[in-house]
């Protein structure tokens, strides 16, 4: 029908069997493959590191694998402040785009990363400066590091914006031979200490860092520094801020275990952590391809983002659980001696409630992906900040009451109500840009103009001239619309 404001209003459509089946075989056929490239790219990525750590704890003494620790600590906060900061947005709101207009965003968040690993860098030489022995050398080779480390990082993400997983896959491929080498020298010239296996590290991520333009064909433009994080001032703070808010969480927990129980509980529930890593790679390397995965149906069939995140949360549930499941049957039948030694029984109570954790994680995962697709950073944010409040309180309250297995519990009940706030924040969203929630399946109640009467919703929905315009007045707002016809986001923005 046609509203007063000259507007086509599409009533509620439920996808029936046939739209679901339809849009199930079309993930298969696009979004498998470049899953299959993120499984790879993560792969490789956490290879590295592990590599680094296998290699300290065989050759070197506690002491340096502490200063390594703590600068890898230091590693994942300048991570986050990155990722916050530049590619969250990229990733949110020019996935899919345009090549050209690809290369322009690239140029801004490459640039806006480097200048975070500047920044990030100098206050680890600054924590060296006021350090000694063996921290302070760690310290000296990751603040020498860090802007190539944080450039090669947006550089795996622009790769997925843009669909080409494989050049992602590449770029980690060469820091990893890199790192091979260089390991294999340190060794054979008796250089094996924790500053030159930091710094071998760190300048193998930035001679693929290097790598990246020539893959690209774009130069990191630190001049566009200040314009990126004004123009997504309205993402890149709270995404930052949902990073540290996560990292600190488990911080948290960790040490008031340690305080309450002592360090051979924190070794339990890092044991516990450890044996649902194989999950763990697979929701990472998920979330490069997703949110682009999302991005795309959102231009194309907006109806179908509800499906999709849906889609997305129950598949995830499923891997964590069957994981899960195999963790429990197997391990009192020698797996769980052959992956944690003598530390498997007093692990083997945890692994039912970290099962439940990961599935209700995964489940959340799908409503997480729907809301950076909408651009919702104040949403998600707030469910973060709620779901990490709740966590650590519920983790110490079951620390101090029932032990190491009521921290884990707690954990449990925190993932629960996060999953159920998640996934309240998705329905709210999509309401507020005009698609409703019906028995679980999701309508379109949108506006078109008159001229696409019958035409396709990706046409009418976002204008394909200006990234920008996609989500930049999503829930949140922050957009022009001189059209009466996008009034439902004009209500959403005054919300």
């Amino acid at each position: 029908m046609v509203g007063e404001a000259g507007a086509v209003s599409v009533g509620p459509v439920r996808p029936g069997r046939r739209a679901w089946t339809r849009l199930f075989h079309q993930l298969r056929r696009r979004a498998l493959p470049r899953l299959g490239w993120g499984l790879a790219d993560q792969a490789v990525s956490s290879l590295s590191n592990v590599a680094v750590s296998f290699y300290l704890v065989h050759t070197l003494g506690a002491a340096q694998f502490g200063a390594f620790s703590l600068a890898y600590v230091t590693y994942g906060f300048a991570l986050n402040a990155s990722r916050g900061l530049s590619t969250d947005p990229l990733m949110v709101r020019f996935s899919g785009s345009e090549p050209h207009v690809w290369r322009r965003a690239v140029a801004g968040c490459t640039g806006t990363a480097l200048t975070t690993g500047i920044v990030t860098g100098a206050l680890a030489l600054l924590a060296a400066a006021l350090l000694s022995g063996t921290t302070a050398a760690a310290f000296v080779a990751l603040g020498l590091n860090l802007p190539g480390l944080m450039l090669q990082d947006s550089w795996r993400f622009s790769f997925f914006a843009l669909g080409r997983g494989s050049q992602a896959f590449l770029n980690d491929v060469i820091w990893v031979i890199g790192l091979a080498l260089a390991l294999v020298i340190l060794r054979m010239t008796g250089r094996a200490t924790v500053f030159w296996v930091v710094f071998a590290w760190g300048a193998c991520g930035t001679m693929a860092a290097v790598v990246g333009p020539l893959q690209s064909r774009v130069i990191p433009d630190l001049r566009a520094t200040r314009t990126w994080l004004v123009r997504h001032r309205d993402l890149g703070p709270r995404y930052l801020a949902e990073g540290v808010v996560s990292n600190a969480s488990s911080q948290i927990r960790g040490y008031g275990t340690g305080i309450m129980l002592g360090l051979s509980a924190v070794g339990y529930l890092q044991a516990a952590n450890t044996l649902m890593g194989p999950p763990s790679i697979i929701y990472s390397a998920t979330g490069l391809v997703l949110i682009p995965e999302g991005a795309r149906i959102l231009q194309r069939r907006p109806d179908r983002l509800g499906p999709f995140c849906i889609l997305v949360g129950a598949a995830m549930a499923v891997i964590g659980a069957a994981w899960g499941t195999l963790l429990l049957i197997a391990s009192p039948r020698g797996l769980g001696s052959v992956i944690l030694g003598p530390i498997w029984r007093p692990t083997y109570p945890l692994i039912l409630p970290a099962t439940i954790t990961v599935v209700a994680s995964a489940c959340s995962l799908g409503a997480g992906v729907g809301l950076h697709v909408l651009g919702a950073s104040r949403r998600s944010l707030r469910v973060t900040v709620g779901g990490v409040a709740f966590g650590i309180t519920c983790s110490l309250v079951g620390t101090a009451e029932w032990g190491v297995a009521g921290t884990m519990w707690g954990m449990t009940a925190a993932a629960c109500l996060g999953t159920a706030l998640f996934w309240w924040q998705l329905r709210v969203a999509l309401r507020d840009v005009g698609l409703t929630a019906t028995s679980g399946l999701l309508s379109i109640r949108a506006l078109l103009p008159r001229s696409h009467q019958g035409g396709d919703l990706a046409e009418s929905t976002h204008g394909r001239d200006d990234p920008h315009s996609r989500r930049d007045s999503s829930v949140e707002g922050g957009g022009r619309h001189r059209s009466r016809a996008q009034s439902p986001w004009k209500r959403a923005r005054q919300r």
